[in-house]
Order: C-alpha cells, then sequence, then structure tokens
C-alpha cells in the first residue's frame, strides 16, 4: 500500500472516529436531556394542558414548571416521535419522571396522571349527605351547592337538557328537586391547575358534576325506559318508590319483596306507612318513629297521606330499579325488620304486630 493511500486511510478513520464520538455523545446528550431533572424528586407537580396544545406549546408549559431538563432535546424528542392524540387536562408529574415518560402520559391522557379527586355517592344517601361530601372536594360549601341544585333557572336548564326530569322536581313541597336524580357512584373529579384556580370559583364547576351524575342516571334509566313505561309509573313516581324501598331495605334479596308489599298497599289503597318517609319529612335520621312524628304535617308523609310521597328520598342504584321493575307478586302487605336486618313479612295486621311485638328492637 502507498503511503498516499496509507494516509487516506488514516484519514478515513479518523474520520469515522470522530464522526462515532459525535454520534455518541450527541446520543448521550440527547438521552440525557431528555431524562429526569431529579431521579429522587417523586413530589407532585401540577401542570394544565389547555385545549389545542401543540407539542411546542406543551413543552413550554412543562419546562416552566421544572419538569423538563433540556429544552432543545425536549424540541429533539417532540419532532422525532409520533404524539399524535396529546389530550388537554389536569396532570400530576413529578420530576423523577423522565420527559418522554410524561408526554406519553400526555398523549391519550393517561388516568393514572390525571389530577383528580374522588367523590362518592353512596346508594340510599340524601341530597344534604351529597351536598356535605361534595363540598369537601370543592370549593363550595354544602350550602352553596344546595343552594344551586334549587336554583329554579338552572333546573329548568336541566329539565330541558334531560328528557327524565319534569316539572314534577318543581312542584311545591319538594323539599330537593334533584333528589333520586343523582345517580349513585364513585365520581372523579379533575383538579384545577394554578392557571385555572379563578375558573375553580365558578359554579360551573357543580354544573360539571351534577351533569356527570345525571349522564349516569341517564344511562341507568335509558336501560329500563320501556320495562317503566309498562309499569304505567312515571319516571318520577318509579324513581319515588325505588327510592323507598331502598330506604326500607338492608339487603338485596329482600328489595323485590319489599316492593311487592308497598305496591300491595298501593294497589289496596292502604297508605304506604313507610317510617322512612316520616323521617325525610322530618329530616333526621334514626330508627324510632313515634305518634307524633307521624302526624307531621308533609307530603312526604305516608301515614298521614295515602300513594307515594311527593318524590324521591333518597339516591336509586340500579340494582334497586331492578328489584322494583321485577318485584315479587306476594300477597303481604306488612313486613318488620330485626336488629339482624332480616325482615319478618306479614299478610294481616294481628300477624305483623305479634311479629313487632317479639322482634321489637328499639
Amino acid at each position: 500500500m502507498s503511503k498516499q493511500a496509507d494516509g487516506k486511510l488514516k484519514l478515513i478513520l479518523i474520520i469515522v472516529a470522530v464522526l462515532v464520538i459525535l454520534i455518541t455523545g450527541g446520543m448521550f446528550f440527547y438521552q440525557n436531556g431528555i431524562g429526569a431533572v431529579d431521579p429522587d424528586n417523586e413530589k407532585p407537580v401540577t401542570v394544565t394542558i389547555p385545549s389545542g396544545s401543540g407539542g411546542s406549546a406543551i413543552v413550554e408549559i412543562l419546562d416552566d414548571a421544572g419538569l423538563i431538563k433540556n429544552k432543545i432535546c425536549a424540541k429533539i424528542h417532540i419532532r422525532i416521535s409520533s404524539y399524535d392524540a396529546l389530550q388537554a387536562n389536569t396532570y400530576r408529574f413529578n420530576k423523577s419522571m423522565s420527559f418522554k415518560e410524561i408526554m406519553q402520559a400526555i398523549d391519550g391522557g393517561d388516568f393514572d396522571y390525571v389530577a383528580q379527586t374522588k367523590f362518592i355517592l353512596r346508594e340510599g344517601e340524601t341530597i344534604p349527605q351529597a351536598a356535605a361530601s361534595l363540598s369537601e372536594v370543592l370549593p363550595f360549601t354544602k350550602e352553596e351547592i344546595i343552594a344551586k341544585w334549587a336554583d329554579r333557572d338552572y333546573l329548568n336548564t336541566l329539565i330541558e337538557k334531560y328528557w327524565f326530569l319534569t316539572d314534577a322536581i318543581l312542584a311545591e313541597g319538594i323539599k330537593f328537586p334533584l333528589e333520586g336524580y343523582l345517580y349513585p357512584d364513585t365520581y372523579f373529579i379533575a383538579e384545577e391547575g394554578q392557571s385555572a384556580a379563578d375558573a375553580a370559583q365558578d359554579a360551573k364547576s357543580i354544573e360539571a358534576v351534577t351533569d356527570h351524575m345525571l349522564t349516569m342516571t341517564d344511562k341507568a334509566l335509558s336501560e329500563r325506559k320501556a320495562a317503566i313505561d309498562q309499569s304505567g309509573m312515571s319516571i318520577h313516581e318509579f324513581l319515588t318508590l325505588a327510592s323507598v324501598v331502598e330506604s326500607e331495605s338492608l339487603f338485596a334479596e329482600d328489595k323485590p319483596k319489599i316492593a311487592g308489599v308497598f305496591i300491595n298497599r298501593i294497589t289496596d289503597g292502604m297508605p304506604l306507612q313507610s317510617d322512612i318517609t316520616v323521617l325525610y319529612a322530618l329530616q333526621v335520621k334514626r330508627v324510632k318513629v313515634t305518634n307524633k312524628d307521624t302526624a307531621v304535617e308533609s307530603p312526604y308523609n305516608t301515614y298521614k297521606y295515602p300513594g307515594l310521597p311527593i318524590g324521591p328520598v333518597s339516591a336509586v342504584p340500579a340494582g334497586t330499579m331492578d328489584a322494583v321493575l321485577n318485584y315479587e307478586n306476594n300477597d303481604y302487605l306488612f313486613f318488620f325488620a330485626k336488629k339482624d336486618g332480616t325482615v319478618i313479612y306479614s299478610k294481616t295486621l294481628a300477624e305483623h304486630e305479634k311479629a313487632a311485638e317479639k322482634y321489637r328492637w328499639y
């Protein structure tokens, strides 16, 4: 090999070596630049990605939040990666996450990183209980939430929006118009980021949660609409009866039987005489009901007035709706719950009084 050829070969090797060093160094720089800002820092950092934000805008938001180690590397990563489902939301990340991990969470809106608070409306709970629970996760008091749920202008917008809501919820004597219409379930409420702090004070946040609950009610009722229509009851009457059954029964197996008892009493023209409705009229939570209680003047008092109370008395789950639609066709007119929750059913008043005397525990 000539000296000239040998020199060219050495030059090529040097160039290749330099390129390898540059590429290796560049890859190291890039990988390090999109790595975690602080691998040991897991303190939550909340960021809000507004609707319509593209990759470059997200880089700026994350950089402002201190979640990007090197902005140049982050922008390169955005350009060479395929993020085509970036989701606007409020997220909770931390500095131990790499830029790639953060972007993968935003691309598709990973539920595990969405900043959220859990709110639970339990089966059989009432509007005051729901408002108290919701006030713990929204910047509003229980009283403010109840007031919103009683605002007639707001309620009229809901009546226009949801097919199952009617003027029945606005009737004189109704304690809480949306009672029985908010579906019991576990709800996750996205938290507001710092940029949306002012928005969190707006009543729309109450409206958003209400819409979520009513949408769940819509689903449950829509699936059963044909059966409800066939029952001859209006939606309001159906939810009213179902709410009483829900509140009167402890075990699922008793609900169809208790529904049958109440339907028998309605068919026979007897008052329901449900203690639950009396306690709801009084807005108290206890077991014992006195003669003074049953004399209370209220359209919810089913001792004083025949038929169903004026409206629902609690939140109603799908299971209880089905129990009412598929009630047990029995001959019972009375029932008495023992201390352990088991129920004694009777066909006559004499049998009922005997059972009550034997098993009374309050």
